[in-house]
C-alpha cells in the first residue's frame, strides 16, 4: 500500500519561498514518477509538476520558473521549492503517485495515490 504524506505548508507573503516535502512509503521513488497537484477552493484540482524516475522535471505553465521539484530517492522524499510566490499559488497542495511508474503527465486521474495535502496561503 502506497502512502504519501506531505508537510511544509504554512502562511507566507506575496514573493516569499516555501519548500514542500512529501515523504512516501510502499513505492521507491527511485524507480517511479511523482506529481504535486494543487486545489484551491471552489477549483478543480490543477497538476503543478511532476519527476520523473530519472529526475526530468515537468511543469504547468503557471508555475515554470518558480517552483522546482525535486527528490531524494535514499529518502523517498519528493521535494517543491516554490519562490515569488503570489495569491494565486495558495492552495491545498497535494502529492500524488501515478499508477504508471512512467507516467508524468497532467491527468489526475492518472495518479492513483495521493497524500492528504498541506495548505499553502500567500498573502499580500
Amino acid at each position: 500500500q502506497v502512502q504519501l504524506a506531505e508537510s511544509g505548508g504554512g502562511l507566507v507573503q506575496v514573493g516569499d519561498s516555501l519548500r514542500l516535502s512529501c515523504a512516501a512509503s510502499g513505492r521507491s521513488i527511485s524507480t517511479s514518477a511523482m506529481g504535486w497537484f494543487r486545489q484551491a477552493p471552489g477549483k478543480e484540482r490543477e497538476f503543478v509538476a511532476a519527476i520523473s524516475a530519472n529526475s526530468d522535471p515537468y511543469y504547468s505553465a503557471s508555475v515554470k520558473g518558480r517552483f522546482t521539484i525535486s527528490k531524494d530517492n535514499a529518502a523517498n522524499v519528493v521535494y517543491l521549492e516554490m519562490s515569488s510566490l503570489k495569491p494565486d499559488d495558495s492552495a491545498v497542495y497535494f502529492c500524488a503517485a501515478p499508477s504508471s511508474y512512467y507516467y508524468t503527465g497532467p491527468s489526475a486521474a492518472r495518479y492513483m495515490f495521493w497524500g492528504p495535502g498541506t495548505q499553502v496561503t500567500v498573502s499580500s
